[in-house]
């Protein structure tokens, strides 16, 4: 792992917009790699922005979810959501979701960050559990467990690739804080 200078700042709706382009361009080519976030590649620009501005900014405006972007100079590489809003009988945890880092920022400690940084608001929030998933054997497994993630089990043929020709399984992973 190369260490690169890099600052986390949490977004707000507005920061969000400000930062549009990157972000969207964090998820086009991410998805284009590989990444298994939900999105079949290839992942237009509208559909990009679209999520963002939807789906995101309407959980940022209403407080249901915290967005954290990882920053090299002055251009956003990566990013992570805490997922706070949880059901009454579910108050005392959060979610990691949509952990993403540009191709070309990976393996640089920005993952790491960008993590320890929702970990930390997630406690702040008064959070003891946080919970996750991601496609089995991926690198982004590692980083979890590296964070003392655990595993709770394994769904075989939970969804399709970005690329559409293969099934993965996915793992749910849990930690206290």
């Amino acid at each position: 792992m190369t260490y690169v200078p890099h600052h986390i700042t949490e977004l707000t709706a507005a920061g969000m917009v400000q930062h549009l382009d990157d972000l969207c361009r964090v998820l086009i080519d991410s998805v284009a790699d590989g990444a298994a976030i939900s999105f079949m590649a290839p992942v237009s620009t509208h559909d990009a922005e679209r999520f963002w501005l939807n789906d995101v900014r309407t959980a940022l405006d209403d407080g249901s979810r915290h967005l954290f972007g990882a920053f090299v100079d002055t251009r956003l590489v990566g990013t992570v959501q805490l997922v706070v809003g949880m059901p009454p009988n579910q108050q005392h945890r959060a979610e990691i979701s949509k952990m993403v880092v540009h191709p070309h920022g990976r393996r640089r400690g920005l993952g790491t960050a960008l993590m320890s940084e929702a970990l930390t608001v997630a406690k702040r929030a008064g959070k003891t559990l946080i919970t996750l998933d991601t496609r089995t054997g991926d690198v982004s497994e590692m980083l979890y467990r590296g964070l003392g993630f655990e595993e709770a089990g394994v769904i075989p043929d939970f969804a399709f690739d970005p690329d559409g020709k293969a099934r993965h399984a996915t793992t749910y992973m849990y930690r206290y804080l």
